[in-house]
């Protein structure tokens, strides 16, 4: 049963106190047998992940795992998976750079979000931007690739990503320091599907704020990527990001603002985003960027994360600064010239653009350090 509004409350609050039990039990009988190590080694062996594929060679607690994960979501349809292939034919590039950017940025909005990410060291400190956009990075690109929901590449990876969760949730649970009673769970299912919603009907929200127009079976697709998504990061049933893009926009329309609060954890990790984004675009040029990823939050939301208000505005300024990102971009990262921005739209046009020069920033995050798979902790830096 999906998430509907009738229960929503009441159920996002017990979601808030509920982890991963299967995947909880198996990362704790790693951490203690310091085989987190060995474990991230073999991820990079798992490829693909399908009913009925030979696990053999991998331990066999962890081989069994990953059977019983293989498992597609209950109502999972081939029409689903069309729909969500059409999505990303035609949105795949600038999504991902959505997702990257704002979608990263809204994650930063829920206080236990922030506060675990902060926390956990390795994602939240110095070099956390471009650690956890290392491991995001690798679900968006592999969301959009060719067969990735047929073939098994997704389910791997996303599963991964579980497994990562999991070690956040036990790592705070051995340090002893974690406040259940504050913030609940770590990376609870609350939160999980809570950031589901942040990179899928949030994102659908910014490219209609951008002017990209997504037609209502392309929005459908896109929500039915992200309940596939949520189902591998190992959410019951009950609690899945419902596959209906207009019942998803309406239950996060509902919570959103009882979820996002400015913090000072939100507003950190944000600054850290910011500074990190920075390097990839000239000075100047970033002043487009930002005033674009602001504008796809809207200031409220922007103001809350702390981002940085633009001195360009949505008219000449912004126009003439796009032109220069063509300009800065075309010529640093994707070696052409500067063209004019032009059309009653500024954003839409700079969307473009940004989208082909954040595939820079991707392919920094998923090869600096030969960091391209999620990978799990097997201890706690807190860079609190």
């Amino acid at each position: 049963m999906a998430l509907t509004a009738q229960y929503v409350a009441q159920e996002l609050e017990a979601a808030s106190k509920v982890g991963d039990p299967k995947a909880d039990e198996l990362v704790s009988d790693l951490i203690d047998n310091k085989e987190i190590d060995g474990v991230n080694a073999l991820f990079r062996t798992i490829g693909t992940l399908k009913p009925g594929q030979d696990l053999s060679q991998l331990p066999p607690r962890l081989a069994e795992f990953l059977k019983e994960a293989a498992a597609p979501p209950p109502d999972w349809s081939e029409a689903d998976v069309k729909a969500a292939e059409s999505f990303f034919a035609h949105h795949h590039g600038e999504v991902s750079m959505l997702q990257g950017t704002v979608g990263l940025i809204g994650t930063y909005l829920s206080p236990t979000g922030a506060f675990t990410l902060r926390s956990t060291g390795r994602l939240g400190g110095v070099e956390g931007p471009g650690r956890r956009l290392s491991q995001s990075s690798r679900l968006f690109i592999d969301m959009g690739n060719k067969n990735a929901m047929r073939d098994g590449t997704l389910a791997a990876n996303v599963t991964k990503v579980r497994l990562v969760h999991a070690s956040v949730r036990q790592l705070h649970k051995k340090s002893g320091e974690w406040d259940y009673a504050k913030w609940g769970e770590p990376v609870s299912q609350k939160y999980t599907t809570g950031a589901a919603c942040v990179f899928s009907t949030q994102i659908l929200q910014a490219m209609k704020r951008l002017g990209i127009d997504v037609s209502k079976d392309d929005a459908h697709g896109f929500i039915c990527a992200w309940h596939y998504v949520n189902h591998y990061l190992g959410t019951p049933e009950k609690w899945l990001l419902p596959k209906d893009a207009d019942e998803v926009e309406r239950l996060w329309n509902q919570e959103r603002d009882k979820e996002w609060k400015k913090t000072d954890d939100g507003v950190f990790m944000t600054k850290q985003a910011v500074d990190f984004y920075k390097k990839f675009y000239p000075p100047g040029v970033h002043d487009a960027f930002f005033a674009m990823v602001r504008h796809a939050l809207s200031d409220k939301y922007a103001d809350m994360a702390g981002l940085p208000k633009s001195v360009l505005d949505a008219g000449a300024g912004l126009a003439a600064a796009g032109s220069g990102l063509v300009g800065g971009v075309g010529g640093g990262l994707l070696g052409g010239g500067a063209k004019k921005v032009t059309g009653v739209n500024p954003y839409k046009e700079i969307v473009g653009v940004a989208s082909k020069g954040y595939n820079e920033i991707q392919k920094f995050a998923l090869t600096h350090d030969q960091d391209d798979q999620p990978q799990m902790h097997q201890e706690l830096h807190d860079n609190r």
